[in-house]
């Protein structure tokens, strides 16, 4: 059995029965124990695991990952539509954010590209409602949600869970989810067709003649990268608090990139000099 497999087994019997979101923190707690093994078999080569499921309309990615960082700076750090708009800027095609609001009716505005060098001016519009569901001194949960989306996506949801674990590491619970209309099927389905035939998610679904791998394509493949990428952009966040406040943003850029380019079949878009002038601009 290998190593993908094997964890892939011990994550849904750990994840079957149990919501996707919405955990207290002994629940989240007692999620964390029972993935450990799974945590420890990561075929990510660190304590990682990512679920996804998805249907004709409905794509939904998870990422499970213990993080060498105390509670103490992850729940601040998580907390208010500005930070989440640094970790959301990371993205290829998030071409601007902007927060908005006092709590607790706060937003993020944010302007979404079809493609990485596609103009603000031409982005799509899609303002995220941002909720605190809970901020406890051993428990931080934060939504994300937005009615409508483009091309007819909607109901996104971006949840994010944290615990502490020890003194130096906390245990983090990001989903990802949206609903796809007719439209936007279309497009999924004419661009993974075409622009995207190659783009695949992390998902091993069989093995070639000559025993490569398979990898999931389709709607899955989408959900798999979104929710990777996303985490990888909270990841960066908290390790650009290393460093003097100056120089974070850069950091932020560097990890994050640096992050995704660990899985290049999967997440490589652009050469580091073009996404950093790239961001350099938007930012």
């Amino acid at each position: 059995m290998t190593t993908m497999l094997r964890a892939a087994i011990m994550l849904f019997a750990a994840l079957s029965g149990a919501a996707c979101w919405g955990e207290g923190a002994l629940a989240l707690r007692d999620r964390y124990a029972a993935l450990q093994p799974a945590l420890a078999a990561s075929p990510f080569g660190r304590p990682l695991l990512l679920q996804a499921g998805s249907s004709s309309t409905r794509a939904q990615g998870d990422v499970y990952a213990l993080v060498d960082h105390p509670f103490t700076r992850v729940a601040p750090a998580l907390q208010g539509p500005a930070h989440w708009c640094q970790m959301l800027m990371l993205q290829f095609n998030i071409k601007r954010c902007a927060p908005g609001g006092q709590p607790p009716h706060e937003s993020l505005e944010l302007a979404v590209g079809r493609k990485a060098d596609q103009p603000v001016k031409d982005a799509f519009a899609l303002r995220f409602v941002y909720s605190v569901l809970a901020a406890q001194p051993d428990y931080l949960s934060v939504q994300m949600s937005a009615g409508e989306g483009p091309l007819g996506t909607r109901d996104y949801r971006l949840t994010l869970q944290a615990v502490p674990v020890d003194t130096g590491h906390s245990f983090i619970h990001l989903s990802y989810a949206y609903t796809n209309g007719l439209a936007a099927r279309l497009a999924t389905d004419a661009y993974l067709a075409t622009f995207g035939r190659r783009k695949v998610g992390f998902s091993i679904v069989g093995r070639d003649p000559s025993g490569e791998p398979i990898y999931v394509t389709g709607i899955q493949g989408v959900a798999e990268r979104n929710a990777m990428r996303y985490f990888l952009a909270v990841d960066a966040h908290l390790d650009a608090l290393s460093v003097p406040r100056e120089r974070q943003t850069d950091k932020r850029l560097r990890e994050w990139f640096a992050e995704t380019e660990r899985y290049p079949l999967q997440l490589h878009e652009m050469d580091l000099d073009d996404y950093l002038a790239l961001k350099r601009r938007e930012m």
